[in-house]
Order: structure tokens, then C-alpha cells, then sequence
């Protein structure tokens, strides 16, 4: 599982991450890490791997705590994986970090996503919209695109917010 809000516990950065998977030596966690797009940010800390996360992960960015969750996921390399709202608190380079280690995680896994992003789902292979707790219509993005319901209208809407518009 990937949550938006991630909450680390107030241990080092190595073992926040060994939590995916009991037994893992130092060589998987730190693969795991790498493969989470950890390195970078790790290698900056004062004590590496070995540098206390902070009371709740205060040490450490949002991005940086998404990562270290990616990476305690690729350690337990489930083969189903929950994304619930895993990059919308993110600013755009760690939304870009997280999701190229996404894509990692979720190579050949089936993989639920609860987003409001409409471009987190666009690579979906069947989607499920739902409205007010009901199903309002599901299929891939190019079929719901070609109905022109609830889902073309909430890409549409996300696609024109985020054009910028100079006067």
C-alpha cells in the first residue's frame, strides 16, 4: 500500500524502509531504495541510511517520505498494490520522482489506484468512476473519453486548470 499521508516511524531511514519485508539484509533495502528514487535524497542526509527519520517523518519532505513508502513496497514486492492518492499532495519534480518509481512498483502487479488525478489514471487499464458512492460508469480511459460523461468531463476540467493562461 501507497497512502497519500505517509508517517514514518521515529527510526532511521534504513529501517523505516526494512518495515516492507522482515528478514530483508542491508543489499535489498538499499536496492529497494534505489529503486524508489531514494538515493539521491539519502546520500544528502548527515548519516545516510543511518540518519533518524524524525518524530513522524519530520526530518524529511513529503516526497521524500512517499519514496521511502515505494521502496518499503518494492522490498514486499506484493503482487497486488492499493495507490490511494500516492502523488496528490506533491509538488511537480517529487510527483515526477515518485512516479517514475511507481512505475517500477507496479510493473506486472495488479494495481487498484484511488485518485482524483485524472492523469494518474490515464494509463489504466479499466476504470471505475465513481459518484457519490455509487458507480457512475467505468471502462478504459478512451472509452469513457468517447462517452463524454463524468470522466471527460473531469479530464477536461483538470486539463484546462492547468493550462495557464497569459492576458
Amino acid at each position: 500500500m501507497v497512502f497519500q499521508d505517509v508517517v514514518p516511524f521515529d527510526d532511521t531511514v534504513m529501517e523505516n524502509i526494512h518495515l516492507g519485508k522482515r528478514g530483508a539484509n542491508d543489499e535489498e533495502v538499499q536496492a529497494a531504495a534505489e529503486a524508489a528514487n531514494c538515493v539521491e535524497f539519502i546520500r544528502r542526509l548527515p548519516e545516510g541510511y543511518n540518519t533518524p527519520s524524525g518524530e513522524n517523518g519530520a526530518k524529511l519532505s513529503g516526497g521524500e517520505r512517499q519514496r521511502i513508502s515505494i521502496a518499503r513496497a518494492l522490498l514486499k514486492n506484493a503482487p497486488i498494490v492499493l495507490l490511494d492518492e500516492a502523488t496528490a499532495s506533491l509538488d511537480v519534480e517529487n510527483e515526477t520522482k515518485v512516479q517514475s518509481a511507481l512505475s517500477r512498483l507496479l510493473a506486472g502487479k495488479t494495481v487498484l489506484v484511488i485518485a482524483h488525478r485524472m492523469r494518474t489514471v490515464a494509463g489504466a487499464d479499466h476504470i471505475v468512476v465513481l459518484e457519490n458512492g455509487r458507480v457512475a460508469e467505468q471502462g478504459t480511459p478512451a472509452e469513457l473519453m468517447e462517452k463524454g460523461t463524468l470522466y471527460r468531463h473531469m479530464v477536461e476540467l483538470q486539463s484546462e486548470s492547468s493550462r495557464w493562461k497569459l492576458g
